[in-house]
C-alpha cells in the first residue's frame, strides 16, 4: 500500500487544482520559503482529519480557503483528496484503491467522502487504526512534531508509541466500552428507580384488580337478576294488559248500549216535552188572557183608587209643599257651608297628590291587565251568582208570594204616600245624574282625544322602530357577508403567502435553496419574484421566460457555486442559478423593423417591471423575444424574417427560431409569476372589505341607537297611555255607575206604576199555579247547582289571578295606596263639590216646581173624580168576562197535571241512563288510563335494561334460560347483590387492565434490568481482557521499539547510545516516556542538555526506529533534517534508502543532500503572487545537474 496521489484545490494557496502524483520511493517537494511547500503536509493532515486550526498554521478553519490576492478573489470552499493504493488490501475495505476527501465550505459546512460517497470523520479513523497514518500518527513529521517529541512531558509522548505498539485502537475500543459501561450504568440507574417505583405500585393495584373482578362478577350477576326481573315484570305487565283490555271492551259495549237505550228514551221525553209544552202554551194563552182581563180590572180598579189616592194628597200635598220649601230652603244653606269644607280639603288633597304622583311605575300595567282579566271573571261570576240571585230570589219571591201578597194589601195605602216621595226623589236625583252625565262624557271625550293622539304618536315610533330594525337587519345581513368574504379572502391571502414562502410549484432543488437565502445574503430570489407583469402580459410573459422562471438570481458566481455546492453535498437534485454580475450589458433586441409589424405589441423585457439592478437579467431573459397579439400574426412576421426571430402570443403560443411552433392548453396553471400580483390584490380586497365592514358596523351602531331612542320615546308614551287608560277607566266606571243609577231610577218609576199589579198578579198566580209554582221551583233548582258548578270553576281561575293580583298589589301598595286613595278623595271631592253645587241649583228648582205643583193639584182634583165614575163602569164589564176564562182554565190544568206524571216517569228513567253512562264512561276512562300506566311501566323497564346494560326484551329471551315468576324473591336477591356492590365501595374497573400493563412492563423492566447487569459484567470483562493484552503487547513492543531506537542512534550518531524508559510507579498504559541520548564521546544526559541538531537527530533515530519495527505506508516529512549539518543529513538520506523498501516517503526540504537522495521530485513556486505553482519536474532535475 502506498500513496499515490494528492489532489489539492482552494486550500491555502493553492488556488487553482493541482494534482500530485507519486511512486514507491522517495518523492522531494522543494522550492523556496513561503512559496507553499509545508501546505501539502498540512493539506494531508487536514485531509486524514485535522480539527485544530492551530495545527495547521491557521486562526480558524477557514483559513485553510484560499483568501484570494490582489488579483484573484476569494474561494468559496477547500478540496484535498488522497488516493491510496490498496492492492494488498492493508486499509481493511474491499477496493484496489482508497481515495479519501474532504471538503470545506467557506460558510462552515463540511463533508468527508470516501471513493465519491458521504462518510463520517470517524469511518476514515477507524480505516486507517494501527497503519500509522493518522493526524495523530507517525506518518506525518513536521518540524513542530519534532520539537514535540524532544521537548514535550514524558506523558505527551504516549500516542507516538501506542500507535507504534497497534494498542490505538485496543485503547479506543477500551474508551468506547467504558462509554458504554457509564451508559449502561446509567441506563441502569434508572431502570432500577422505574422498577422500584413499579414494585411500590403492584401490590396496591393487585388489590384494586381483584375488587374490580370481584366488582364485574357480582355485576355480570345482577345483570342476570335484572334480566329475570325483567322478563317476569313484561310478562307481569303483558297479563294485566290482555285483562284491563278485555274489561275496557266489555265496558265499552255496555256503554254503547246504554247510549243506545239514552237515546231512545230521549226521543220519547222529546216528544212528550213537545206535547207539553204545547198543552203549557195553551194554559199559558188562557192564564195571559185571564191575567190580561185580571190586569185591566186591576189597574181600572188601580186607577180608580190612583185618582182617589192622588186626590188625597193632592189635599194633603199643599200642606207637604209648604214643609217641603223649608226643607229645601235649609238644604240650601247645609250644601253652601259643605262646599266650602271640600273646597278647603281640595286644596290639601292636590297638595298630597303632587307629592304622591311619582309613586306610580310600571307594574300598573301590569296590574292594569290583571285587573281587567279579573274584572272580567269577576262580571262572569257576578253575573253567575246575580243569576243565581235571581233563581233564588224568585224561588223566594215565589215562595214568599202567599205570605207577602196577604199583608201587601194593608199596606198599599201607605206605600202609596211614600212611592209619591220616591218619585219626587227619583226626579230629583234624574236630574243630578244627567247634569254628571253631560259633565263625565266631555271629560271622556277629551281624554279619548289623548289617547288618539298618543296612540298616533306610538304607532309613528312603532314604524320608526321597524324601519331602523329593517335598517338593522339589512346591515346585519350585508356585514354578516362583509365579515365572510373578508374572512374568506383573508384565508385565501394567508393560503397565497404560504404557498409564496414554501415556494409550492417550484422544484425540490429550488425551494431548498431558497431556504437558505435569509443565511445565505447573496441569493436574490427566484425569477418569478423579481419580474412584475400586467396580468394581460402574464402567460405571455411567462410563456417566453419557459423554464427560466424558475431560475435563481445570485449576487455572483461565488454565491452560486456555493449554493451548487449545497445541492450536490445534500444531494437536493440540480438548479440553475444567474449571477448578476454576469448578466450585465447583455445585447437586446437588434431587429427595430419587426417591431413595427402589425400585431407586435413590443420587447418581452419591455412589458416587465424590475429593479435597476435587475435590469440586466431581464434583458438577458426576455430582450430578444417580442410579444404579439395573435398566432397570426406571429406567424406572418415569422415568415417575412425567415423564421429568425423569437415569439409569443398573448394566449401563449411559442414561435421560436427556425419555424417551431409550442401551443395549446396548459397542463396545470400554476402562474408562478402572477403569485406576488395576486397576492397584492389580494391585499388590496382585504382592506377594503375589513374598511367596508367597519363602516357597515358602523352604520348598524347608529341604527341601533335610533332604534333605542324610538323605544325610549314609545315606553314613554305608553306610560301616559297607560294613565290616560286608567282615567278612562274611572270615568267609564262612573258612567256606568250613573248608567246603573239612571236604570235604578228608571225601573223605580216602572217599579212604582207596576209594583201594585205585580203584587196582585203574583198572589192570583200563587193561588191558582200550586203546581206550577213547584215544578219551576225543581227547574230553579236544577239551574242553581249547574250555575254553582260554573261558578265554581270561574271562581277558582279568578282565586289565581286575585292572588297574583294581591301580590302585584302588595308591591304596589305602599307607592299606590296613598296615591290612589288621595286620587279617589279628590275625585270624591270633585264629584262633591259638582253634586253640591248641582244639588243647590235643583233645590232652587225644586223650589219653583213646588209653587207650580201647588197650582196644578188644584185642577187637576176636579178632572180626577169625573175620571173615577167612568172607570166604575169598566171594572163590572171585566169582572164577568174573568169568571168565563178561570173554568176553562182549570180544565186545561187538569189535563196538564196528567202529562206532568208522566214526564216524571221519563225524567227519572233518563237520569238513570245518563247516571249508568257517567258510571261507565268513567270505567272506560281509568281502564284506559290502566292500560297507559302498564304500557309506561313496560317502556320503563325496557329502557331501563337498554340504558343499563344495551340488552332489549328479545335479547334478554335468549340469555336467560329459566324465567322464575316469584318477583319478590328475585326483588330481594337483586336488593342484596347491590347492597353487596356498594359495599365495595369505589372502584376502579380499569384496574384489571392497568395491573395487567403494569405487571407486563415490571416483567419487562425486570428483564431489561438483568439484561443491563449482564452487559455491565460482560464491559467490565472486556475491559479487563483489553487492559491485559495492551500491557502485554506494549511491554513487547516497547522493549523492541528500544532496541531499534539503540540501533538507529547508533547509526545515525556513528556510535554513542540511545535508551527510552517507563516513568516509574505509574500504570504501563498511562505512564510517560522518557527519551536518554548519548552521543558518541559524551556522558549519558537528558534530551534539554543537547544541542539543536542533535535534539533532531535523536528525534529522528526514534521516528526511524518506529519505522524499522512497523513501517508505516507511506511517511510524509516536512523538513525535519532543517538543524542538520551536511555531514548528518547525508546519514539521514542514506538511512532514508534503506526505510524505501517497506515505507513510501515524501520529504519536503531545501536541503541539497536530502534532494540528492530523492528519486524524483516536485517544485512549488509563486509564479502569481500569493498562489503555489507546481514546476516542471525536468526543469528542476536540469537544475541539479547544472
Amino acid at each position: 500500500m502506498y500513496l499515490k496521489s494528492i489532489e489539492v484545490q482552494g486550500f491555502k494557496s493553492f488556488a487553482n487544482k493541482i494534482t500530485f502524483e507519486f511512486h514507491n520511493g522517495i518523492t522531494g517537494i522543494v522550492g523556496p520559503n513561503g512559496s507553499g511547500k509545508s501546505n501539502v503536509a498540512d493539506a494531508v493532515r487536514w485531509v486524514l482529519g485535522e480539527q485544530s486550526a492551530k495545527q495547521l498554521r491557521g486562526g480558524n478553519m477557514q483559513d485553510v480557503i484560499f483568501s484570494g490576492t490582489e488579483t484573484r478573489r476569494p474561494l468559496g470552499f477547500a478540496y484535498v483528496a488522497i488516493t491510496m493504493d490498496n492492492s494488498d488490501h492493508k486499509l481493511p475495505i474491499d477496493y484496489q484503491e482508497v481515495t479519501i476527501a474532504r471538503r470545506l465550505y467557506r460558510s462552515g459546512e463540511s463533508e468527508y467522502l470516501l471513493n465519491g460517497t458521504s462518510c463520517r470523520l470517524k469511518d476514515v479513523n477507524e480505516l486507517f487504526y494501527d497503519t500509522g497514518i493518522g493526524k495523530e500518527g507517525y506518518s506525518i513529521i513536521g518540524q513542530g512534531q519534532i520539537d514535540k517529541i524532544l521537548s514535550g512531558k514524558p506523558e505527551e509522548r504516549r500516542e507516538l508509541f501506542d500507535e507504534a505498539a497497534g494498542i490505538v485502537k485496543f485503547k479506543r475500543r477500551k474508551n468506547t466500552a467504558i462509554k458504554k459501561l457509564e451508559e449502561e450504568q446509567q441506563n441502569l440507574t434508572r431502570v432500577k428507580d422505574i422498577l422500584s417505583e413499579l414494585t411500590r405500585q403492584v401490590a396496591p393495584l393487585e388489590k384494586q384488580a381483584e375488587t374490580a373482578k370481584v366488582y364485574l362478577k357480582k355485576k355480570e350477576a345482577l345483570k342476570k337478576l335484572d334480566m329475570q326481573m325483567f322478563l317476569a315484570e313484561m310478562n307481569r305487565i303483558r297479563a294485566e294488559l290482555e285483562e284491563t283490555e278485555k274489561k275496557y271492551q266489555i265496558a265499552r259495549a255496555d256503554l254503547e248500549d246504554t247510549e243506545k237505550s239514552f237515546g231512545i228514551t230521549k226521543t220519547e221525553y222529546e216528544k212528550l216535552e213537545q206535547e207539553l209544552e204545547k198543552q203549557e202554551q195553551e194554559i199559558q194563552s188562557l192564564r195571559e188572557g185571564n191575567t190580561k182581563r185580571t190586569l185591566e180590572k186591576q189597574q181600572l180598579e188601580n186607577q180608580i183608587h190612583i185618582l182617589k189616592e192622588q186626590i188625597h194628597s193632592a189635599k194633603q200635598n199643599e200642606s207637604l209643599y209648604q214643609e217641603r220649601s223649608r226643607a229645601l230652603q235649609a238644604d240650601m244653606e247645609k250644601r253652601t257651608e259643605e262646599e266650602r269644607e271640600y273646597l278647603s280639603e281640595k286644596e290639601i288633597l292636590e297638595k298630597q297628590i303632587r307629592e304622591f304622583e311619582t309613586v306610580q311605575s310600571e307594574t300598573q300595567r301590569a296590574f292594569k291587565d290583571l285587573a281587567m282579566e279579573i274584572h272580567s271573571l269577576e262580571e262572569k261570576v257576578e253575573k253567575g251568582k246575580n243569576e243565581i240571585i235571581e233563581i233564588l230570589n224568585m224561588r223566594a219571591s215565589t215562595k214568599g208570594k202567599l205570605q207577602r201578597y196577604d199583608t201587601m194589601m194593608e199596606q198599599i195605602s201607605i206605600r202609596k204616600t211614600e212611592l209619591n216621595q220616591k218619585h219626587l226623589r227619583l226626579k230629583s236625583e234624574s236630574a243630578s245624574l244627567k247634569t254628571a252625565e253631560k259633565a263625565y262624557l266631555a271629560e271622556k271625550e277629551e281624554i279619548q282625544e289623548t289617547i288618539d293622539k298618543l296612540v298616533r304618536q306610538a304607532n309613528r315610533c312603532e314604524d320608526q322602530i321597524t324601519k331602523y330594525q329593517a335598517e338593522m337587519a339589512k346591515a346585519g345581513q350585508q356585514l354578516e357577508a362583509g365579515q365572510t368574504a373578508y374572512h374568506r379572502e383573508a384565508s385565501r391571502l394567508e393560503s397565497m403567502r404560504n404557498i409564496a414562502e414554501r415556494y409550492d410549484g417550484y422544484g425540490n432543488s429550488i425551494r431548498r435553496v431558497m431556504e437558505q437565502k435569509k443565511r445565505v445574503s447573496g441569493i436574490k430570489g427566484v425569477v418569478a419574484d423579481l419580474l412584475k407583469v400586467e396580468k394581460n402580459y402574464e402567460t405571455a410573459i411567462e410563456t417566453a421566460l419557459g423554464g427560466s422562471i424558475q431560475n435563481i438570481v445570485t449576487d455572483n458566481e461565488n454565491t452560486a457555486k456555493t449554493m451548487i455546492e449545497f445541492l450536490k453535498k445534500n444531494k437536493y437534485g440540480r438548479a440553475t442559478f444567474l449571477p448578476l454580475t454576469s448578466m450585465q450589458n447583455k445585447k437586446g433586441f437588434s431587429n427595430a423593423a419587426a417591431l413595427k409589424e402589425p400585431g407586435v405589441i413590443g420587447v418581452a423585457s419591455e412589458l416587465v417591471t424590475v429593479g435597476s439592478e435587475y435590469q440586466g437579467l431581464a434583458n438577458y431573459l426576455l430582450g430578444r423575444t417580442l410579444v404579439v397579439d395573435h398566432i397570426d400574426h406571429g406567424i406572418a412576421i415569422a415568415k417575412k424574417y425567415q423564421y429568425s426571430i423569437r415569439m409569443v402570443t398573448i394566449e401563449g403560443e411559442s414561435l421560436n427560431p427556425g419555424g417551431s411552433l409550442t401551443g395549446g392548453a396548459f397542463k396545470n396553471n400554476s402562474n408562478l409569476l402572477g403569485r406576488r400580483r395576486e397576492i397584492e390584490e389580494l391585499q388590496d380586497t382585504v382592506e377594503r372589505l375589513k374598511t367596508e365592514t367597519e363602516k357597515l358596523q358602523q352604520s348598524l351602531e347608529a341604527y341601533r341607537e335610533k332604534r333605542n331612542h324610538f323605544r325610549e320615546e314609545a315606553a314613554s308614551i305608553q306610560e301616559k297611555l297607560q294613565e290616560q287608560y286608567i282615567r278612562e277607566n274611572t270615568v267609564q266606571m262612573n258612567l256606568n255607575s250613573m248608567t246603573g243609577k239612571r236604570e235604578e231610577i228608571q225601573a223605580g218609576y216602572e217599579g212604582l206604576k207596576l209594583e201594585k199589579e205585580q203584587l196582585e198578579k203574583q198572589t192570583r198566580e200563587i193561588q191558582d199555579n200550586s203546581l206550577s209554582i213547584q215544578l219551576e221551583l225543581e227547574t230553579s233548582a236544577k239551574q242553581e247547582k249547574a250555575l254553582e258548578e260554573q261558578i265554581n270553576a270561574s271562581q277558582e281561575v279568578l282565586e289565581k289571578k286575585k292572588a297574583e293580583e294581591t301580590r302585584l298589589s302588595k308591591e304596589l301598595e305602599k307607592a299606590h295606596v296613598e296615591t290612589a286613595n288621595l286620587t279617589s278623595k279628590q275625585g270624591f271631592l270633585a264629584e262633591n263639590l259638582t253634586r253640591i253645587r248641582r244639588e243647590l241649583g235643583e233645590l232652587k228648582e225644586q223650589c219653583q216646581a213646588l209653587e207650580s205643583g201647588m197650582v196644578q193639584g188644584k185642577e187637576e182634583m176636579s178632572l180626577k173624580e169625573a175620571e173615577i165614575k167612568e172607570i166604575e163602569k169598566q171594572v163590572t164589564l171585566a169582572e164577568q168576562a174573568s169568571k168565563e176564562t178561570q173554568e176553562r182554565l182549570l180544565a186545561a190544568a187538569a189535563v196538564k197535571e196528567e202529562m206532568n206524571q208522566n214526564y216524571k216517569s221519563f225524567f227519572t228513567k233518563r237520569d238513570e241512563l245518563s247516571g249508568r253512562m257517567n258510571l261507565l264512561d268513567k270505567e272506560c276512562y281509568r281502564l284506559n288510563a290502566q292500560k297507559e300506566k302498564l304500557e309506561e311501566s313496560q317502556e320503563s323497564q325496557v329502557n331501563y335494561m337498554w340504558e343499563e346494560y344495551e340488552v332489549t326484551y328479545s335479547q334478554a329471551q335468549e340469555e336467560v334460560q329459566e324465567i322464575s315468576e316469584d318477583r319478590a324473591e328475585i326483588k330481594k336477591n337483586i336488593s342484596q347483590m347491590r347492597s353487596e356492590i356498594r359495599q365495595l365501595g369505589n372502584v376502579n374497573v380499569n384496574a384489571i387492565e392497568e395491573f395487567k400493563e403494569l405487571l407486563e412492563r415490571q416483567t419487562f423492566m425486570q428483564s431489561q434490568h438483568d439484561d443491563l447487569v449482564e452487559a455491565e459484567k460482560t464491559l467490565l470483562g472486556i475491559i479487563d481482557e483489553l487492559d491485559t493484552g495492551m500491557r502485554r503487547q506494549f511491554e513487547e513492543k516497547f522493549a523492541e521499539i528500544r532496541r531499534e531506537f539503540d540501533k538507529a542512534f547508533k547509526e545515525l550518531f556513528g556510535g554513542g547510545k540511545g535508551t527510552l524508559e517507563l516513568d516509574e510507579e505509574e500504570d504501563i498504559l498511562e505512564a510517560g516516556i522518557r527519551i536518554i541520548s548519548q552521543p558518541p564521546g559524551k556522558k549519558l544526559q537528558n534530551m534539554m542538555q543537547l544541542s539543536g541538531g542533535e535534539k533532531a537527530l535523536t528525534a529522528i533515530a526514534l521516528l526511524f526506529a518506529i519505522q524499522n519495527l512497523k513501517p508505516s505506508p507511506f511517511c510524509l516529512l516536512d523538513e525535519i533534517e532543517a538543524a542538520l549539518d551536511d555531514s548528518n543529513v547525508t546519514r539521514y538520506a542514506k538511512y532514508l534508502h534503506k526505510l524505501t523498501k517497506n515505507t513510501q516517503f515524501i520529504i519536503i526540504t531545501h536541503r541539497r543532500g536530502t534532494m540528492t537522495a530523492a528519486d524524483r521530485l516536485y517544485g512549488i513556486t509563486m509564479q502569481e503572487k500569493g498562489v503555489s505553482t507546481l514546476v516542471s519536474v525536468n526543469l528542476i532535475e536540469h537544475d541539479l545537474d547544472k
